[in-house]
Protein backbone atom coordinates (compact mmCIF):
# COMPACT_ATOMS: atom_id res chain seq x y z
CA UNK A 1 0.00 0.00 0.00
CA UNK A 2 1.24 3.36 -0.69
CA UNK A 3 2.21 5.60 2.21
CA UNK A 4 1.85 8.42 0.77
CA UNK A 5 -1.01 10.34 -1.50
CA UNK A 6 -0.48 9.16 -4.95
CA UNK A 7 -0.98 12.18 -7.70
CA UNK A 8 -2.48 12.23 -11.04
CA UNK A 9 -2.66 14.50 -13.86
CA UNK A 10 -6.53 13.69 -15.59
CA UNK A 11 -6.84 14.39 -19.48
CA UNK A 12 -9.73 13.08 -21.74
CA UNK A 13 -12.10 13.67 -24.71
CA UNK A 14 -14.30 16.82 -24.95
CA UNK A 15 -16.60 14.98 -27.21
CA UNK A 16 -17.35 12.16 -25.81
CA UNK A 17 -20.91 13.73 -23.10
CA UNK A 18 -22.47 10.60 -22.78
CA UNK A 19 -19.83 8.40 -21.24
CA UNK A 20 -18.79 10.78 -18.37
CA UNK A 21 -19.73 7.56 -15.85
CA UNK A 22 -16.20 6.31 -16.46
CA UNK A 23 -14.82 9.89 -15.40
CA UNK A 24 -17.06 10.00 -12.37
CA UNK A 25 -15.42 6.60 -11.20
CA UNK A 26 -11.90 8.23 -11.45
CA UNK A 27 -13.17 10.93 -9.18
CA UNK A 28 -15.05 9.59 -6.87
CA UNK A 29 -11.85 6.80 -6.22
CA UNK A 30 -9.51 10.00 -5.83
CA UNK A 31 -11.49 11.39 -3.19
CA UNK A 32 -11.48 8.20 -1.58
CA UNK A 33 -8.33 7.32 -1.50
CA UNK A 34 -7.65 10.79 -0.70
CA UNK A 35 -5.37 11.09 -4.23
CA UNK A 36 -4.35 14.77 -5.52
CA UNK A 37 -5.81 15.56 -8.97
CA UNK A 38 -4.49 17.58 -11.51
CA UNK A 39 -7.14 17.83 -14.48
CA UNK A 40 -6.28 19.66 -17.44
CA UNK A 41 -7.99 22.77 -18.20
CA UNK A 42 -10.14 21.52 -21.66
CA UNK A 43 -11.22 18.66 -19.65
CA UNK A 44 -11.97 20.65 -16.49
CA UNK A 45 -14.15 23.02 -18.33
CA UNK A 46 -15.89 20.23 -20.68
CA UNK A 47 -16.62 18.21 -16.91
CA UNK A 48 -17.60 21.50 -15.29
CA UNK A 49 -19.61 23.61 -17.73
CA UNK A 50 -20.78 21.50 -20.00
CA UNK A 51 -21.60 17.62 -18.06
CA UNK A 52 -22.32 19.68 -14.88
CA UNK A 53 -20.29 17.68 -12.75
CA UNK A 54 -18.43 18.74 -9.65
CA UNK A 55 -14.71 18.09 -9.59
CA UNK A 56 -12.66 18.48 -6.82
CA UNK A 57 -9.40 19.43 -8.81
CA UNK A 58 -6.25 19.60 -6.85
CA UNK A 59 -4.85 21.69 -9.54
CA UNK A 60 -6.03 22.65 -13.21
CA UNK A 61 -3.39 22.50 -15.59
CA UNK A 62 -2.86 24.90 -18.60
CA UNK A 63 -1.78 24.30 -21.76
CA UNK A 64 1.81 23.22 -21.76
CA UNK A 65 2.28 24.16 -18.10
CA UNK A 66 4.47 21.62 -16.17
CA UNK A 67 3.14 18.88 -14.49
CA UNK A 68 5.04 16.70 -11.14
CA UNK A 69 2.55 13.63 -10.99
CA UNK A 70 3.16 10.12 -10.47
CA UNK A 71 0.36 9.01 -13.15
CA UNK A 72 -1.47 10.41 -16.02
CA UNK A 73 -4.80 8.98 -17.29
CA UNK A 74 -6.37 9.44 -20.29
CA UNK A 75 -9.75 9.27 -20.40
CA UNK A 76 -10.52 8.65 -24.00
CA UNK A 77 -9.50 6.30 -27.05
CA UNK A 78 -5.85 6.10 -28.53
CA UNK A 79 -6.21 10.07 -30.02
CA UNK A 80 -7.00 11.50 -26.56
CA UNK A 81 -3.86 9.10 -25.30
CA UNK A 82 -1.62 10.59 -27.90
CA UNK A 83 -2.00 14.08 -26.50
CA UNK A 84 -1.69 12.86 -23.11
CA UNK A 85 1.82 11.33 -24.37
CA UNK A 86 2.45 14.46 -25.91
CA UNK A 87 2.42 16.70 -22.58
CA UNK A 88 4.23 14.16 -20.90
CA UNK A 89 7.01 14.30 -23.64
CA UNK A 90 10.54 13.69 -21.75
CA UNK A 91 9.07 13.71 -18.29
CA UNK A 92 8.62 9.66 -18.09
CA UNK A 93 5.20 9.68 -16.22
CA UNK A 94 3.54 6.87 -16.73
CA UNK A 95 0.24 7.13 -18.78
CA UNK A 96 -2.90 4.84 -18.36
CA UNK A 97 -5.49 4.44 -20.93
CA UNK A 98 -8.97 4.05 -20.31
CA UNK A 99 -10.77 3.00 -23.86
CA UNK A 100 -13.83 5.50 -24.26
CA UNK A 101 -13.71 4.90 -27.76
CA UNK A 102 -14.24 2.06 -30.10
CA UNK A 103 -10.63 0.48 -30.58
CA UNK A 104 -8.02 1.43 -28.54
CA UNK A 105 -4.43 -0.59 -28.71
CA UNK A 106 -3.22 2.21 -26.67
CA UNK A 107 -6.12 3.14 -24.13
CA UNK A 108 -6.94 -0.52 -23.11
CA UNK A 109 -8.43 -0.64 -20.04
CA UNK A 110 -12.30 -0.79 -20.20
CA UNK A 111 -14.45 1.36 -18.34
CA UNK A 112 -15.69 -1.51 -15.99
CA UNK A 113 -12.24 -2.01 -15.20
CA UNK A 114 -11.08 1.53 -13.65
CA UNK A 115 -11.31 0.96 -10.09
CA UNK A 116 -9.86 -2.23 -10.00
CA UNK A 117 -7.03 -1.35 -12.11
CA UNK A 118 -6.66 2.52 -10.24
CA UNK A 119 -6.58 0.30 -6.77
CA UNK A 120 -3.91 -1.75 -8.50
CA UNK A 121 -1.69 1.11 -9.37
CA UNK A 122 -2.52 2.05 -5.50
CA UNK A 123 -1.33 -0.69 -3.87
CA UNK A 124 1.69 -1.21 -6.20
CA UNK A 125 0.26 -3.98 -8.62
CA UNK A 126 1.01 -2.88 -12.25
CA UNK A 127 4.14 -3.31 -15.11
CA UNK A 128 5.28 0.09 -16.95
CA UNK A 129 6.14 -0.87 -20.72
CA UNK A 130 8.59 1.86 -22.35
CA UNK A 131 7.27 2.65 -25.87
CA UNK A 132 10.35 4.17 -28.21
CA UNK A 133 9.41 7.81 -29.76
CA UNK A 134 10.33 9.42 -33.01
CA UNK A 135 11.06 12.62 -33.76
CA UNK A 136 11.12 14.86 -36.94
CA UNK A 137 12.96 18.02 -37.63
CA UNK A 138 13.96 20.19 -40.60
CA UNK A 139 18.02 19.95 -41.55
CA UNK A 140 18.41 23.68 -42.02
CA UNK A 141 20.68 25.05 -39.16
CA UNK A 142 18.28 28.41 -39.00
CA UNK A 143 15.22 26.05 -38.08
CA UNK A 144 14.97 24.38 -34.70
CA UNK A 145 11.69 22.44 -34.23
CA UNK A 146 11.89 19.37 -33.19
CA UNK A 147 8.34 16.94 -33.36
CA UNK A 148 7.49 14.36 -31.36
CA UNK A 149 5.62 10.81 -32.16
CA UNK A 150 4.53 8.14 -30.45
CA UNK A 151 2.78 6.45 -32.99
CA UNK A 152 3.93 7.83 -36.98
CA UNK A 153 5.32 10.32 -38.91
CA UNK A 154 4.04 10.99 -41.98
CA UNK A 155 4.47 13.25 -45.21
CA UNK A 156 1.62 13.70 -47.50
CA UNK A 157 0.39 15.54 -50.49
CA UNK A 158 -1.48 19.04 -49.56
CA UNK A 159 -3.97 19.21 -52.31
CA UNK A 160 -6.25 16.24 -54.02
CA UNK A 161 -4.55 16.26 -57.27
CA UNK A 162 -0.87 14.97 -57.79
CA UNK A 163 1.43 12.62 -56.23
CA UNK A 164 4.61 13.88 -54.46
CA UNK A 165 7.85 12.82 -54.59
CA UNK A 166 9.49 11.96 -51.71
CA UNK A 167 13.58 11.06 -52.00
CA UNK A 168 14.47 9.07 -49.04
CA UNK A 169 17.92 7.91 -48.03
CA UNK A 170 18.82 6.01 -44.61
CA UNK A 171 22.06 6.95 -42.97
CA UNK A 172 23.62 8.26 -46.11
CA UNK A 173 22.70 5.82 -48.65
CA UNK A 174 19.20 5.98 -51.47
CA UNK A 175 16.56 3.67 -50.32
CA UNK A 176 14.08 5.16 -53.25
CA UNK A 177 12.27 8.10 -54.67
CA UNK A 178 8.33 7.45 -53.65
CA UNK A 179 5.89 8.90 -55.99
CA UNK A 180 3.11 8.33 -54.12
CA UNK A 181 0.12 10.37 -52.34
CA UNK A 182 2.63 10.09 -48.89
CA UNK A 183 5.18 8.05 -46.99
CA UNK A 184 4.21 6.87 -43.44
CA UNK A 185 7.24 6.28 -40.75
CA UNK A 186 6.00 4.51 -37.98
CA UNK A 187 7.01 2.71 -34.33
CA UNK A 188 5.68 -0.70 -33.54
CA UNK A 189 3.65 1.11 -31.39
CA UNK A 190 2.35 3.10 -34.85
CA UNK A 191 2.13 -0.19 -36.59
CA UNK A 192 -1.24 -0.92 -35.67
CA UNK A 193 -2.80 2.94 -37.17
CA UNK A 194 -2.67 4.51 -40.33
CA UNK A 195 0.61 2.19 -41.28
CA UNK A 196 -1.76 -0.49 -41.25
CA UNK A 197 -4.60 0.82 -43.15
CA UNK A 198 -1.87 1.01 -45.89
CA UNK A 199 -0.81 -2.69 -45.81
CA UNK A 200 2.29 -2.00 -43.57
CA UNK A 201 3.32 -5.03 -40.93
CA UNK A 202 2.44 -5.04 -37.22
CA UNK A 203 5.21 -4.65 -35.25
CA UNK A 204 5.40 -6.05 -31.42
CA UNK A 205 6.23 -3.19 -29.52
CA UNK A 206 9.68 -3.42 -27.45
CA UNK A 207 10.80 -4.55 -31.14
CA UNK A 208 14.00 -1.87 -31.71
CA UNK A 209 12.65 -1.51 -35.80
CA UNK A 210 10.92 1.47 -37.79
CA UNK A 211 8.44 0.76 -40.32
CA UNK A 212 8.50 2.80 -43.95
CA UNK A 213 5.10 2.65 -45.37
CA UNK A 214 4.18 3.84 -48.97
CA UNK A 215 0.62 5.81 -49.04
CA UNK A 216 -0.88 4.71 -52.59
CA UNK A 217 2.32 4.02 -54.03
CA UNK A 218 2.31 4.80 -58.29
CA UNK A 219 4.47 1.86 -58.47
CA UNK A 220 3.11 -2.07 -57.52
CA UNK A 221 6.92 -2.76 -56.57
CA UNK A 222 7.52 -0.57 -54.07
CA UNK A 223 6.39 -2.12 -50.29
CA UNK A 224 6.92 -1.43 -46.75
CA UNK A 225 10.65 -1.85 -45.26
CA UNK A 226 11.25 -2.57 -41.96
CA UNK A 227 14.51 -0.99 -40.24
CA UNK A 228 16.33 -0.71 -37.31
CA UNK A 229 15.48 2.30 -34.74
CA UNK A 230 18.86 3.49 -34.84
CA UNK A 231 18.28 5.08 -38.89
CA UNK A 232 19.00 8.17 -39.56
CA UNK A 233 15.67 9.13 -42.43
CA UNK A 234 16.56 11.96 -44.45
CA UNK A 235 13.84 13.12 -46.67
CA UNK A 236 13.49 15.38 -49.38
CA UNK A 237 9.74 16.35 -50.96
CA UNK A 238 8.63 17.57 -54.34
CA UNK A 239 5.08 18.72 -55.33
CA UNK A 240 3.58 20.01 -57.91
CA UNK A 241 1.78 22.43 -55.63
CA UNK A 242 5.10 22.96 -54.08
CA UNK A 243 4.17 22.25 -50.65
CA UNK A 244 3.05 19.31 -48.67
CA UNK A 245 1.68 17.97 -45.16
CA UNK A 246 3.72 16.62 -42.67
CA UNK A 247 1.54 14.86 -39.87
CA UNK A 248 2.78 13.89 -36.52
CA UNK A 249 0.93 11.60 -34.85
CA UNK A 250 -2.38 13.13 -36.51
CA UNK A 251 -1.33 16.78 -35.53
CA UNK A 252 -0.66 17.99 -39.31
CA UNK A 253 1.73 21.12 -40.80
CA UNK A 254 1.82 22.58 -43.85
CA UNK A 255 5.95 22.69 -45.18
CA UNK A 256 7.43 24.60 -48.68
CA UNK A 257 8.86 22.29 -51.04
CA UNK A 258 12.42 21.83 -50.55
CA UNK A 259 12.57 21.55 -46.61
CA UNK A 260 14.92 18.88 -45.93
CA UNK A 261 14.24 16.10 -43.10
CA UNK A 262 15.43 14.22 -40.87
CA UNK A 263 13.35 11.25 -39.17
CA UNK A 264 15.10 9.35 -35.61
CA UNK A 265 14.24 7.77 -32.93
CA UNK A 266 14.09 10.26 -30.09
CA UNK A 267 16.32 10.16 -26.74
CA UNK A 268 13.53 9.16 -24.91
CA UNK A 269 10.23 6.76 -24.38
CA UNK A 270 6.77 6.97 -23.21
CA UNK A 271 5.97 4.60 -20.64
CA UNK A 272 2.47 2.57 -20.78
CA UNK A 273 1.09 1.40 -17.51
CA UNK A 274 -0.09 -2.36 -17.61
CA UNK A 275 -2.09 -4.11 -15.86
CA UNK A 276 -1.07 -7.52 -14.20
CA UNK A 277 -1.11 -10.20 -16.69
CA UNK A 278 -2.17 -7.90 -19.71
CA UNK A 279 -0.41 -9.29 -22.32
CA UNK A 280 -0.21 -7.37 -26.06
CA UNK A 281 -1.06 -10.58 -28.31
CA UNK A 282 -4.38 -10.67 -25.75
CA UNK A 283 -4.89 -6.91 -27.19
CA UNK A 284 -3.75 -7.51 -30.11
CA UNK A 285 -6.15 -10.99 -30.93
CA UNK A 286 -9.07 -8.94 -29.23
CA UNK A 287 -8.60 -5.89 -31.37
CA UNK A 288 -8.14 -7.77 -34.50
CA UNK A 289 -10.82 -10.16 -33.98
CA UNK A 290 -8.55 -13.02 -34.73
CA UNK A 291 -10.36 -16.40 -34.74
CA UNK A 292 -13.69 -15.14 -34.11
CA UNK A 293 -16.22 -16.91 -36.14
CA UNK A 294 -17.69 -14.03 -38.79
CA UNK A 295 -20.54 -16.45 -39.67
Amino acid sequence: MSERKLRFALFGNIYQSRKSAATQKVLSWASVYGAELYVDEEYYRFLTEEQQIEVSATRVLKEDEEMDADFVISMGGDGTFLKAAARVGSKGIPILGVNMGRLGFLADVNPEDIEGTLRALHEGRYEVENRAVIEIKRREESERGVWYALNDIAILKRDTASMISIRATVNGQLLNIYQADGLIISTPTGSTAYSLSNGGPIIVPGTNVLAMTPVASHSLNTRPIVLPDTAVIELDVESRSHNFLIAVDGRSMTCQEGTKLIVSRAPYNIKVVKRPGQRYFNTLREKMMWGADAR
